[in-house]
């Protein structure tokens, strides 16, 4: 059953702040962001559905994330628990990605969306909606949230936006939280003291997950820039195994495809919980005088893999031809890579700074990069430089890929072992 803990102040206003004698009660809408955990999207969901029900009757609102999966995830499931605490009634509608809600007599209808990409805006076009949620709104295509916005004409309709902070040039920042006043929109800034569930142990958590630009953003919750090194967190002494490294349970092999600019594969191993790379390949054309066909490369690729038991080889996906060379030998399953760049960076961060990830020594070529990997300081994004990348590009493929199949697995096994329980 789910216990409320007292709410924070802030919390309590971007739950309230329409309320009849709220000093925000004029606004035409809020703005939430702020560090992770910091009860931003409990509060706002609340907030959210409180306001719909008072102030409307068998009207249509919408709930948007990232994709409908993450909103059913990361609020949805929350926000029914909580709405049945307080004696809502709800009713998920599936099929038609929808929820009814009543309370006191009144009933209204909330639609999912996700805005996923500049394609998303297609999906919500030629609703009329009295109201509209977009959740990690910094996530979405501005093309989506200008529409979704569009589609709030029915009278005394508001907008509800939260987020964790980019960087400070992304359109979110400049057109909403810079011009919140403009706009008539409540601007509140979280941090994880607003969350007063919290122990302090689990702050100190959150606070060692994270270093650099990413630490910035998300435990203090600025939007700054991402600057200098893109690993700092990476350590010799700390990361790089000397001597012949542990049996392993698991394998896979990564590639960063090149025939210009260099080839670089490493093979990987799973034991007790950390993931090895074991040795690599890296093949530099420009400074070795010598072009290699894809033949040639698939020779270095089974040279790599020794003979172990490789799960899957792990391929940037715009190596089509390379693609079809490994698999057209019919030896080792090949995958095209989750090409992601800041989750992915964001994800080889944790791991690190979780010492989950380590090298051998004679992975020089990885090593040097780790050292010469930079943001792009001359980009008004999330970019990181196009130079002494390719080792890096290889490894967040592999953390992105074979991460997320060994994280599938595990949730399949538990499905079927409950299913014969």
């Amino acid at each position: 059953m789910t216990r409320f803990k007292p709410f924070s102040q802030r919390q309590l206003t971007a739950m309230n702040w329409w309320c009849e004698g709220s000093p925000y009660e004029s606004r035409d809408a809020i703005i939430c962001d702020g560090a992770i955990r910091s009860g931003k999207t409990l509060s706002m969901s609340l907030g959210f559905v409180s306001w719909s029900m008072y102030c409307f009757e068998g009207a249509s609102f919408a709930i948007c994330g990232k994709t409908i999966a993450s909103v059913r995830r990361n609020l949805i499931v929350p926000l029914l628990q909580s709405l049945s605490v307080l004696g809502f009634s709800c009713k998920e509608r599936l099929s038609h990605n929808c929820i009814d809600i009543c309370f006191g007599g009144k009933t209204n209808r909330y639609y999912l969306f996700g805005g996923r990409d500049e394609g998303s805006a297609a999906n919500i076009q030629g609703i009329t909606l009295a109201g509209i949620l977009l959740d990690e709104v910094a996530l979405m295509p501005r093309s989506f949230v200008e529409q979704a916005v569009a589609r709030c004409s029915a009278p005394r309709s508001r907008f509800w936006f939260n987020c964790n902070p980019e960087h400070p040039f992304h359109w979110f920042y400049t057109e909403w939280i810079r011009k919140a006043e403009q706009k008539n929109a409540l601007y509140l800034h979280f941090t994880m003291d607003d969350n007063l569930s919290l122990s302090e142990k689990i702050k100190r958590r959150y606070e060692n997950m994270y270093s650099g630009v990413f630490y910035e953003r998300f435990v203090l919750g600025k939007w700054v820039a991402a600057q200098g090194l893109i690993y700092p967190m990476f350590s010799e002494q700390q990361h790089v195994v000397h001597g012949e490294p542990p049996e392993c349970e698991r394998y896979y092999i990564s590639c960063d495809y090149g025939t210009v600019n260099p080839m670089s594969m490493g093979l990987w191993g799973l034991s007790g919980g950390v993931w090895y790379r074991r040795r690599e390949y890296y093949h530099n054309s420009r400074m070795a005088g010598v072009l290699k066909t894809d033949e040639e490369y698939y020779e270095a690729l089974a040279e790599l893999a020794g003979g172990l038991p490789v799960a899957a080889v792990i391929v940037d996906p715009s190596a089509a031809s390379f693609i079809q060379c490994v698999r057209r030998h019919g030896v080792f399953r090949c995958i095209p890579a989750v090409n992601d760049v800041v989750v992915g960076i964001r994800r080889v961060s944790d791991l690190l700074s979780s010492n989950q990830l380590r090298f051998h020594e004679s992975c020089t070529d990885c090593l040097r990069e780790f050292s010469l990997y930079c943001w792009d300081d001359s980009s008004n994004r999330d970019i990181p430089k196009k130079e002494n990348d390719h080792a890096m590009d290889e490894l967040r493929y592999f953390v992105m890929t074979a991460l997320q199949e060994r994280a599938e697995m595990a949730q399949a096994g538990a499905h079927s072992t409950a299913l014969f329980r």
